[in-house]
């Protein structure tokens, strides 16, 4: 029935739009006041919404201090499914920022010192990490003893990283499968003594910083080999407590003898030290030699010809600043007695069992983590390649190779 209501005693129907309006703005104030009303008593009491087993129930807040049976509540599984694919991609974020560049990249020297100079103040990663050792080989032109470093490497993937600064005139390249093919970094021409020696050594030593999960780093010539199995060389470095930086003063013309007046004041000459530029450092030394701007430019001015930078840089820098954990012995053996301005080479009829034995074994008499050890030296050098068929016969099984 239409609702009538009498005007100057008439009846008036009024037309159904009016009648609409007003009913939906008298619900409308009917609901808001009923809601002002609610919010103001209530407001301290709070709604969670549950599912259990498929269907909605309400709980108040006073619930949440002592919520049902867990059997109850809605598996978490899903949530922890999420929560784990969440940290997941976080932590392939973090790896991603850490990984670095490919080998042959454009960055110039003074870019490339800069970017691998960078070091994080917390030394925690927020992630499981296994350290790695960085093998860097500084050569001419191939390493000609690959196959025999292949052997050492094979089995310990993830273990390691390799470098290669060869000199910018070789254009060959290694096998896709090998361990060197695509290590070759962006490199520079190098002179036997110059100072554009350690330039090379800094350059392959920034490269290798690159990588955060490199913490040690080894210098090597094409004419190196290993002495050990990569098992033991790895154990020696990770978990040594000194770097292996050969440092010593010696007196007449080839050591105090190079030095330059004009090095004082930075540098005296009782703080003049020469040894073997075939090192082994933690990460910790490695990134101050790549952020040495107060000596390496002396060494740059000062330090040419007869000076022969490539023996005085590391064995003065690290003996002036960063003395106390080094041990002032490099671990890559080489042998002097024929006397000259090089160390003796070896050819195919000088190896043997024998002879790769008494490598090894040394004096036996030096020191690891302060005690005593038997392993003085972990490499040698400088082995020819028309030795290298002779190597690859004997030093596996001398060596322990792949066990």
């Amino acid at each position: 029935m239409k609702s009538q209501f009498s005007v100057a005693g008439k009846l008036i129907t009024p037309p159904f739009p009016l009648l609409n309006l007003l009913t939906h703005f008298f619900f409308f104030v009917l609901g808001l006041t009923f809601g002002i009303i609610f919010c103001l008593h209530y407001k301290s009491f709070s709604f969670n919404l549950q599912v259990t087993n498929g269907q909605f129930s309400i709980f108040t807040s006073q619930s949440l201090l002592n919520p049902p049976p867990p059997t109850t509540l809605i598996s978490s599984k899903l949530n922890d499914n999420n929560n784990h694919t969440s940290k997941t991609r976080h932590l392939a974020r973090l790896r991603g920022f850490l990984e670095s560049p490919t080998v042959m990249h454009e960055m110039n020297d003074e870019e490339l010192l800069w970017r691998a100079s960078m070091a994080f103040k917390i030394r925690e990663f927020p992630f499981k990490r296994v350290p790695k050792v960085a093998f860097m080989f500084l050569t001419r032109g191939p390493v000609i003893l690959a196959p025999l470093w292949e052997k050492f490497f094979k089995g310990y993937k993830g273990l390691y990283t390799i470098y290669v600064h060869t000199d910018p005139s070789f254009n060959g390249s290694d096998p896709v499968g090998s361990a060197f093919h695509g290590r070759r970094i962006p490199s520079k021409e190098v002179q036997w003594g110059n100072v554009n020696m350690i330039e090379a050594e800094r350059r392959l030593l920034a490269n290798a910083l690159l990588d955060f999960s490199n913490q040690h780093f080894v210098l090597l010539s094409e004419s190196c080999i290993p002495l050990y199995n990569f098992s033991t060389i790895y154990s020696h470095l990770v978990n040594s407590t000194q770097n292996f930086v050969e440092a010593y003063d010696l007196p007449g013309p080839v050591g105090r003898g190079r030095y330059s007046h004009q090095m004082s004041p930075a540098i005296k000459l009782d703080q003049w030290r020469k040894g073997s530029q075939w090192f082994t450092m933690d990460r910790d030394l490695a990134l101050e030699v790549v952020a040495d701007k107060k000596y390496f430019p002396i060494f740059q001015h000062y330090c040419s010809g007869a000076c022969y930078a490539d023996e005085h840089y590391l064995p003065t820098f690290v003996s002036m600043k960063f003395g106390k954990r080094n041990s002032n012995r490099t671990l890559t053996w080489v042998d002097w007695s024929r006397g000259g301005p090089h160390p003796a080479k070896f050819i195919r009829t000088d190896i043997s069992p024998e002879f790769l034995e008494k490598l090894r074994s040394g004096s036996g008499n030096c020191e690891h983590n302060g005690k005593r050890s038997k392993v003085c030296h972990l490499f040698a050098r400088k082995f020819t390649y028309n030795a290298l068929d002779r190597l690859l016969r004997f030093a596996p099984s001398v060596m322990h190779f792949n066990r």
